[in-house]
């Protein structure tokens, strides 16, 4: 039987969207993957998928490795390739055994970058102001860091998520998972402020319930986020480089430093696994050693 190497891959696009629950850049992600793998078969002479084997699959990865790709990319389009053969021997009985033993690259052992508590003081107070714009902007920060959610998950937010008599967040994560993040008395009035006052001078005559808008009064974009964070950072004169995830690293790293368990820390982060929170410990660790060799009179 052929398989139309286009007809299967719209097919498991619309498997992960709608069957998966993937997400929007998730799917994306997956489909550049693929088109990317096809075009190497496709130099090497195979335009059947009938006809790739396993040796196709290593040689693909051996040039991603040549190419100098970071080992999560590699991982990332291993998922790809794997999940891709699994659906097609679901739906077309295609025999993805061969995939099935292409394996990950181990993990870069690289920490994620945070700020130190004194650093996050000084960005907080550069940042407060009272125009729409200012109020807007430290609401924002307060709120990631209170909660350490993702900036897809803080563009989604509608104003029904936010219920400032209990100090709860209502979140949808990766796989559409909602889950429930408290937030602390500072996002709290920075919100409240940002809401009643400077939200409805921003909306103009738009009209729609996300939370964070841009200064048109249109829903704030991801991208939008990351020019506000970049904009954040240049009023502190920090010399950081900030991008959105490190606000994320840095809510977990401080909960771990004063003692929040580390099951409590993946909940509020929305992990599905508890090694995706683990590697904040080696961050905590090297802090309390940093503190011991500090501290300790004979160290």
């Amino acid at each position: 039987m052929h398989i139309n190497q286009n007809e299967a891959l719209q097919q498991f696009i619309t498997y992960v969207q709608l069957e998966k629950n993937y997400s929007v850049l998730t799917t994306a992600a997956y489909e550049q993957d693929l088109k990317e793998f096809f075009a190497f078969l496709s130099e090497e002479g195979i335009d059947r998928l009938e006809e790739v084997e396993y040796l196709h699959a290593r040689l693909y990865v051996t040039k991603l490795y040549n190419e100098q790709k970071a080992r999560a990319t590699i991982s990332r389009k291993i998922s790809s390739i794997r999940s891709f053969f699994r659906f097609l021997n679901r739906d077309f009985e295609l025999d993805d055994a061969p995939f099935q033993a292409l394996y990950h690259p181990k993990k870069e052992s690289r920490l994620p970058r945070f700020f130190y508590e004194e650093e996050l003081k000084v960005l907080f107070e550069a940042n407060k102001g009272e125009t729409p714009k200012e109020i807007r902007e430290l609401a924002l920060l307060e709120l990631l860091y209170a909660t350490g959610i993702r900036v897809s998950e803080l563009v989604s937010i509608e104003l029904k998520d936010v219920d400032f008599s209990l100090s709860i967040i209502r979140v949808m994560g990766k796989g559409r998972k909602e889950r429930y993040v408290p937030f602390g008395q500072f996002a709290h009035e920075a919100m409240e402020l940002y809401v009643n006052e400077a939200r409805p001078i921003l909306m103009k005559k738009q009209q729609h319930e996300t939370l964070f808008v841009n200064m048109k009064g249109l829903p704030l974009t991801a991208r939008g986020v990351r020019y506000i964070l970049n904009d954040v950072v240049e009023k502190s004169d920090l010399t950081a480089k900030i991008h959105p995830h490190m606000i994320r690293h840095t809510f977990a790293t401080h909960l771990l430093n004063n003692g929040a368990d580390l099951r409590t820390v993946q909940e509020l982060l929305g992990h599905a696994s508890l090694s995706s929170t683990q590697v904040y410990t080696h961050i905590t660790n090297e802090h309390l050693r940093k503190t011991y060799m500090n501290a300790h009179p004979r160290a």
